[in-house]
């Protein structure tokens, strides 16, 4: 199969919905399917045009990374997806976002046409009346709508578009994300918990925070944060006053290739987001053999329960520290880690995620895609 992506987010930008899109993408292009990705070009690195993993880039100038930026972008990504939508056999859409270049190119070639729902900002889009309208407009062309989470679905049924939708859990390289050699510093007597996550208001990062004072006050322990964002000073000034800054340690962007070291080394990965769809961060940590803490929102309780990890309240400081420390004192901690990964390799492989695509795009093809 010929296959045109739009996704507003590619590697070498970090983040859940870029990891999804690439893994996505470079299984479907290992099984002999030609994959073309047209994205925004936001980052330092990207290239307007090369072949990434077997997979075709086309990069669009982003003049910056708001709303404005973002609707010139989709915009000006237009004529790039319709010059490649001819010789496709199916046209991809991550997010809503990225709709506008396959809705336009349907008006010349019918094909079709998936829009994968991704994010915690669709289902607030889902639930606002101002948006639902602009949601069915953007939607309506669609022959497929899977999602990230039974919340995103039960988001995209609520919009009564008739068109099939279903929940498909975010795929990890289970042969990639594996137990290697840890890649923290470890001292003796000291916990390490490490938290992968955009340093933004929904990630709930300052609840972690302001936990560390609490955590320490039971065990020695330090917190490695990975991930950019436009708290990270607000974070550090958070840590300062709460006087935790040694224990709280920000270690900037790390590409998604290096992380499964830095995954290793930790004893427990905290996910403490305030609204989340499925996070992709949580499967890799299952799948590197690490038990997770997460708040019990959106798609989070859908994959990690008490036999792999431990669920807490949403900005809830107190009640974090409080599982956080009772899961570090767990005996079954490290057999915890090994059912969170068996848990992936059963339910969130990548080899799944390829394989459910590839016969949804199938049955699309065939004609059976329309309930």
């Amino acid at each position: 199969m010929r296959i045109l992506v739009q996704s507003i987010y590619f590697p070498p930008r970090l983040g859940g919905v870029e990891s999804h899109v690439h893994s996505l993408c470079k299984g479907l292009a290992a099984h002999g399917h030609e994959v073309t990705v047209v994205t925004s070009r936001t980052e330092e690195g990207g290239a307007a045009h090369e072949t990434l993993d077997g997979i075709r880039v086309r990069r669009v100038y982003c003049p910056s990374k708001n709303l404005l930026g973002w609707i010139v972008n989709a915009v000006l990504t237009v004529p790039a997806f319709v010059a490649r939508a001819r010789r496709a056999d199916v046209y991809h859409a991550h997010t809503v976002q990225s709709t506008l270049g396959p809705i336009v190119a349907g008006l010349f070639f019918r094909r079709p046409f998936v829009v994968t729902f991704h994010t915690s900002h669709e289902l607030r889009m889902a639930r606002e009346p101002r948006w639902r309208p602009v949601l069915r407009l953007l939607l309506s062309r669609a022959d497929a709508i899977p999602s990230t989470s039974i919340e995103l679905d039960e988001a995209v049924r609520s919009l009564g578009l008739g068109v099939r939708s279903f929940p498909v859990v975010n795929g990890v390289d289970t042969d990639f994300f594996r137990p290697v050699a840890a890649g923290l510093p470890r001292e003796p007597g000291v916990a390490v918990l490490l938290a992968v996550r955009r340093l933004v208001p929904k990630n709930g990062l300052r609840y972690l925070v302001e936990a560390m004072p609490l955590l320490l006050s039971r065990r020695r322990a330090v917190c490695y944060l990975i991930g950019e964002g436009p708290l990270e000073g607000e974070l550090k000034a958070l840590a300062r006053s709460r006087g935790v800054e040694g224990a709280v340690r920000f270690l900037g962007g790390v590409a998604n290739a290096t992380l499964p070291p830095y995954f290793a080394g930790a004893d427990v990965v905290v996910v403490p987001s305030l609204v989340e769809a499925t996070s992709i961060a949580a499967l890799e940590a299952m799948a590197c053999a690490r038990p997770v803490a997460a708040s019990r929102v959106g798609g989070l309780p859908e994959i990690i329960d008490e036999s792999v990890g431990t669920l807490f309240e949403p900005a809830n400081p107190a009640d974090l520290a409080e599982r956080v420390d009772a899961l570090l004192a767990s005996p079954e901690r490290e057999a915890m880690g090994a059912r969170a990964r068996a848990r992936v390799i059963e339910r969130a492989s990548l080899a799944a995620l390829v394989d459910v695509h590839e016969r949804l795009f199938e049955d699309l093809l065939s004609g059976r895609g329309r309930p």
